[in-house]
């Protein structure tokens, strides 16, 4: 790697990172804004790729972000030239939005006594797309209003199959929200004392994130973090993001007030944000696998409908 692409790729986290952190110096949780935006609440989802696949992981973050900055109500989002693909064409003046792809590649390297041994190196790339509103001539699917909200109760009962099928152990009782790894369990306050039903799934996809970091599951180490006050923040970032990652799939609003245990932690993510520009990145990249983690635990169609 040369030093220009170096040099490239640290920008790419710097410029994030520090996005991210203004955010944060003015007490606002980014990654909750989108339910902020008065023409997303109540239907918020993750950004859509041209073909209709969600993006992942940190490019979540950053199209929230900019949706919300620049009033995009659609969710879909695609390069300059599929847009030219599907017959469309990027309006003169628009500016595209930064989006990035993480992968790895395998170097094969000589060690000291002439053995040859293979070494995966990660890298970051960044391009450029546009929000569908920025994007004339596409097909008329691309410009449709979004889909009215599933019915509340429907929801619900949705969110209920889907924590059940996870098959994680959750307790009810008691004032506080935990995940207890001594005992793989999820214990939870009585769904009553809730503001409403989305607050409760909010809190319990917080939980369901620190649930998964378990050995035998994404094995995320937790080991330091009743220990270590910067090891418990960046787990708590990456049950922040999970909980608004699952909460978009399920189409849940979560909730727009902080707990005030994680409140606190708001001077805990600068100070980590500070000294590792990687850090958002590394969460986010957590925070997804932990969701994928909890979707593969759902039964497929087929499964359904032998069940049925």
């Amino acid at each position: 790697m040369t030093s220009k692409e170096k040099g490239s790729r640290t920008d790419i986290y710097a410029r994030i990172t520090e996005r991210i952190v203004a955010d944060l110096e003015k007490g606002v949780r980014p990654w909750m804004q989108p339910w902020n935006s008065a023409n997303a609440i109540g239907r918020v989802t993750r950004p859509l790729r041209h073909n209709g696949l969600p993006y992942s992981g940190m490019n979540v973050l950053l199209l929230w972000s900019e949706a919300l900055a620049r009033g995009f109500s659609a969710p879909i989002w695609m390069t300059f030239k599929q847009a030219i693909e599907l017959g469309g064409a990027v309006r003169k003046g628009e500016s595209g939005t930064m989006v990035v792809f993480a992968s790895r590649f395998t170097k094969t390297e000589v060690g000291v006594a002439g053995e040859e041994f293979d070494r995966e190196i990660p890298f970051l790339k960044a391009y450029t797309a546009f929000n569908v509103a920025q994007i004339d001539g596409l097909p008329a699917q691309y410009y449709a209003q979004a889909k009215p909200v599933r019915d509340p109760v429907e929801r619900i009962e949705h969110v209920d199959r889907f924590f059940a099928n996870t098959r994680a152990v959750i307790r009810h009782g008691g004032d506080r929200a935990f995940y207890s790894p001594a005992g793989d369990f999820i214990q939870m306050p009585p769904v009553a004392t809730f503001r409403d039903a989305a607050s409760y799934v909010a809190v319990l996809s917080h939980e369901a994130t620190h649930w998964t970091a378990a050995p035998h599951r994404v094995n995320r180490d937790l080991s330091r973090y009743g220990k270590d006050r910067t090891e418990r923040a960046r787990e708590e970032l990456v049950a922040e993001l999970g909980s608004c990652f699952l909460c978009a799939d399920l189409g849940i609003v979560p909730e727009l007030e902080p707990r005030p245990d994680h409140a606190s932690y708001l001077d805990s993510w600068l100070a980590v944000l500070a000294d590792d520009k990687k850090a958002i990145f590394q969460a986010a990249a957590h925070a997804q696998r932990a969701v994928t983690y909890l979707h593969d635990r759902q039964p497929s169609i087929a499964d359904e409908r032998e069940a049925a």
